[in-house]
């Protein structure tokens, strides 16, 4: 695993040191390397925490800007199929300096944008992109929301981070406990989505990407809603994948199948499943779940 956090604070005299304070709250997710980076025309910093799987080298490290500064990103997880991806954006024209995979997510979102490019990710990623141009930031997590992705306005300040304590790691971060977090964790044993304990302060929902233009990032919009029944409840929330709708997919198609031939094609998708997960410039292992 990787840390990432990020911050909007205008106040900016102090940001370069609140980014500090919250990467290195999250320094036990990455022990291979850190960065932090601010933008020039632009109250935000990124921090990020490394544990280095693929391509070990300095051309790895994040945060990380996309070939023509338009992109920056921090980013935790890994994208099973970038190595396609990687040979389908070269045949486009993209060039490229390192081996991994975040690199090639920069390139996707100068081909296709954040959103189209997240429905050709296969992987397990949450992260926050910077688009110079639009001026816009961008926050996505991957389908099943296997990687946890946590963000709040405070204040004036947006922030975003890997875990908790790295937002309360920023010095006007001052948690209040939500009263109906709470309820929900005594009756399930944990919170889902989209509420965290705090208030005014939420787990981004599996499948999709919150963007918020640079006005919105002052304070929470008047129209965003995230404890509203609605599973999309704003604007700013797109949803790039739902299993309810590939449920109902399912239920479409005609079943053609025979029990041979279904064991057949499931035996395969599970081989390819695991292959694409042990692409790895470290050693590796692989485990089997408990309830198979």
């Amino acid at each position: 695993m990787c840390g990432i956090c990020g911050v909007i604070q205008h106040e900016s005299a102090e940001l370069k040191e609140s980014v500090q304070a919250m990467t290195d709250a999250i320094e036990h997710r990455g022990p291979d390397d850190a960065g932090i980076w601010t933008a020039g025309n632009a109250a935000l910093g990124f921090g990020h925490r490394r544990l280095a799987i693929l391509d070990l080298t300095p051309e790895g490290h994040q945060p990380m800007a996309s070939r023509t500064g338009r992109y920056t990103i921090v980013f935790n997880g890994e994208i099973f199929n970038f190595k396609t991806l990687r040979e389908e954006l070269v045949s486009r024209g993209h060039n490229f300096r390192g081996s991994g995979d975040t690199e090639v997510m920069l390139a996707c979102f100068e081909e296709w944008g954040v959103v189209e490019s997240c429905k050709k990710f296969i992987g397990m990623f949450a992260f926050g992109v910077w688009d110079a141009e639009k001026r816009k930031l961008s926050l996505a997590r991957d389908r099943l929301g296997i990687k946890p992705l946590f963000y709040s306005w405070n204040s004036r300040n947006f922030l975003f981070a890997s875990e908790l304590k790295a937002l309360r790691a920023h010095k006007d971060f001052h948690p209040q406990i939500n009263p109906n977090a709470l309820g929900l964790f005594l009756r399930f044993g944990y919170i889902p989505a989209p509420l965290s304990i705090f208030a005014d302060t939420f787990k981004l929902t599996p499948g999709c990407v919150l963007e918020l233009e640079e006005s919105e990032l002052q304070s929470i919009p008047s129209e965003f809603s995230p404890e509203g029944l609605s599973a999309y409840p704003c604007k700013q929330l797109r949803p790039y994948w739902s299993l309810r709708d590939i449920a109902l997919l399912g239920r479409q198609r005609p079943f053609k199948l025979d029990d041979t031939e279904a064991c057949n094609q499931l035996e395969e998708l599970l081989s390819d499943s695991v292959r694409l997960r042990m692409i790895s410039d470290v050693p590796l292992g692989a485990f089997l779940s408990g309830g198979i």
